[in-house]
């Protein structure tokens, strides 16, 4: 497993939320857990009201948005299969925890 590897969603709204991203850094990867973001489908959410927050991504040709305000930490064991590597757009998804983050707004 690597940052931003999407696995399947093998939870109950695996419908409405196909995919998880992994996010940590592997400096964590002796750990038994990892934190994931949801991968919301884009139909399920409807509008994205910040793209900075909520970037769109397409994966199997179905559009999926990131959910950073559900960020999870989950065991490792129960996570699903591969499916792509998001490595190429780590810097929107770290823009977007960033933006969750930050502390200009207080």
């Amino acid at each position: 497993m690597a940052q931003f590897d999407v696995h399947r969603n093998t939870g109950k709204q695996r419908e409405a939320i196909p995919y998880v991203v992994l996010v940590q850094s592997a400096q964590f990867d002796a750990y038994r857990r990892r934190v994931v973001i949801p991968l919301v489908r884009l139909a399920a959410l409807g509008t994205v009201n910040s793209p900075h927050l909520n970037p769109v991504f397409e994966i199997e040709n179905v559009a999926v948005v990131l959910h950073p305000l559900e960020i999870v930490s989950v065991a490792s064991d129960p996570l699903g299969e591969f499916v792509v590597s998001l490595a190429a757009e780590g810097d929107r998804i770290a823009a977007a925890l960033d933006e969750l983050l930050t502390r200009a707004w207080g």
